[in-house]
């Protein structure tokens, strides 16, 4: 199959950005397969490495190289000439609609969208070598995200950490000092990350909107690291009882960081993450869906439209 993908950031990143090695990941699996791989992106991307074709994007797509264009950002409309999808990696706005052939990342994705497509995310563990140890403690914790996005809740996490009188490293966005116990690592490259992965005893995500994934989630199980949650979004789809703890409040959520000991087998975390949650298993559910949209077949049976009545980074309670 002829596949093009456009999207309009660099590919791959070096710090931040899931939806970038979300791309990169899916489409070095596609050419593994043996598909034929085009990106449509702007200067700078590197990916010829992985056998992925490369031009820089333009308005006008030739419908009669490719068999299906997948779109990997929001775009006005999706063209009439050749058979194409959507993947929307973020909530949409009151009101907004999508077109039916939208991909959402997760099943209440896709349902506070009104809809029903949806393809889990999923990464290269070959990136994420795993160095099986077992441990009991409970001191470190990991926070992974935009530091000043208030909806991704470092409050918490910060507030919960000083109260147990446990670490917490907070890696992502400008760097900033907070306390002795509290360690800011700023934006880091994927080495350093792995090494701060080596550091903790679990992965904090209590976000306050709804998750529409969380690529966090899934470094911190290759890792063999729990995460300790919030209810929201595709959480509760991806963290269950083996793999972390979702919390419905903040109350619960300071109990789970203040436990004495490390109850969770990581080697099992990893294994439980390789099996839902590999790239292997995205691309081969992305080309169900390729082979339906070049069938003629519509991927949700109504246009999607955001059902929420708030913007969707009005803080949520917790």
């Amino acid at each position: 199959m002829k596949i093009a993908f456009k999207h309009s950031a660099i590919v791959p990143v070096k710090t931040y950005g899931g939806t970038e090695r979300v791309l990169y990941w899916l489409m070095k699996e596609l050419v593994s397969m043996g598909h034929e791989v085009t990106l449509l992106g702007p200067t700078g991307c590197e990916v010829m490495n992985i056998g992925v074709k490369y031009q820089t994007y333009n308005s006008k797509i030739d419908a009669t190289r490719f068999d299906v264009v997948h779109f990997f950002e929001p775009v006005a409309e999706l063209p009439k000439d050749v058979p194409s999808l959507i993947t929307i990696h973020g909530n949409g706005k009151p009101g907004e609609t999508f077109h039916r052939n939208t991909v959402f990342l997760s099943k209440k994705h896709a349902q506070n969208h009104n809809a029903t497509c949806y393809v889990y995310n999923g990464i290269d563990f070959s990136y994420y070598p795993f160095d099986q140890h077992k441990t009991t403690s409970w001191n470190t914790f990991l926070f992974l995200a935009k530091a000043k996005w208030k909806v991704k809740n470092l409050r918490d996490c910060v507030r919960a950490c000083k109260k147990s009188k446990k670490e917490l490293y907070v890696a992502g966005g400008r760097a900033f000092t907070l306390s002795k116990q509290i360690h800011s690592m700023g934006m880091l490259a994927d080495a350093q990350k792995l090494q701060l992965f080596k550091k903790c005893d679990a992965l904090l995500f209590p976000v306050r909107w709804h998750e529409p994934f969380g690529i966090a989630v899934l470094e911190a199980y290759s890792q063999g690291l729990p995460v300790i949650c919030s209810s929201y979004g595709s959480l509760p789809e991806l963290v269950n009882s083996r793999t972390g703890i979702v919390c419905k409040n903040y109350n619960e959520f300071e109990d789970a960081v203040g436990k004495d000991k490390n109850t969770f087998d990581g080697a099992s975390i990893r294994k439980y993450a390789e099996g839902n949650f590999s790239s292997r298993k995205m691309a081969e559910a992305y080309l169900t869906l390729y082979k339906k949209v070049i069938s003629g077949e519509k991927l949700n049976p109504e246009q999607p439209k955001y059902m929420g009545e708030q913007h969707p980074e009005t803080l949520l309670d917790f």
